[in-house]
């Protein structure tokens, strides 16, 4: 993959549906472990709860997808709630829908609807981020080439992370692997050929809150 969605911070939320409460608590998760931690977790903070459903997805090829009806009728909650995640193509994230239960049975739809619902909801209130996969490249140029090469960053959006003015000028810019190539290109054509360009190391990243945010995976 080239880029991914995940959860960069998890969130809560509630809905009601007649008088069922549905408590969904939402947490990245990049190991199995971690995700079973969130349920373990929750059926402690809830343990008077009627239902602590679940779902999780884990790795880049959904290696460890789950989720658990936790008693209610089969189908009717844990895969909804999976269903919710995939469809969002969320990866690397874990939920578990909380259920007190109201004294009304809700019905297999019901059930369905309410548990999904409530998946959705706990995702919009977390924060949902888009991980690309790109690389740190590293940028010495003189003086006379500095205008060029960041008009053609900024043109591409490319953000300039660090900028080291000595007896020439250094440039770390974090780029779209896919990108990379013509950029270089451009640069090498804007600067006639003057400009001394490596990749220092590749990664992931993510624009949190406007800025940009390095991650290993």
């Amino acid at each position: 993959m080239q880029c991914y969605k995940t959860v960069y911070a998890g969130g809560e939320a509630e809905i009601v549906e007649k008088k069922s409460r549905f408590i969904a608590t939402v947490c990245p998760a990049a190991t199995e472990e971690e995700a079973l931690a969130l349920v373990e977790k929750m059926k402690k903070k809830y343990w008077d709860a009627r239902h602590n459903c679940y779902a999780y997805t884990v790795g880049g090829n959904r290696e460890f997808t789950r989720c658990s009806d936790d008693g209610e009728p089969s189908g009717t909650a844990g895969r909804p709630m999976l269903d919710v995640l995939l469809g969002e193509e969320v990866y690397n994230a874990a939920v578990v829908v909380t259920r007190y239960f109201g004294g009304v049975l809700l019905g297999t739809g019901g059930l369905v609807r309410a548990y999904s619902k409530a998946v959705q909801e706990g995702l919009r209130a977390s924060t949902v981020i888009e991980k690309t996969k790109g690389i740190l490249l590293r940028v010495d140029t003189d003086y006379a080439g500095i205008g060029r090469i960041q008009y053609l960053a900024a043109e591409r959006d490319v953000p300039i992370l660090e900028s080291e003015y000595t007896d020439k000028v250094v440039l770390k810019l974090l780029v779209e692997e896919d990108a990379s190539g013509e950029l270089i290109k451009a640069i090498t054509r804007g600067t006639s050929g003057q400009a001394v360009m490596e990749k220092e190391k590749d990664l992931w990243f993510a624009m949190v809150n406007g800025k940009p945010e390095i991650f290993e995976s």
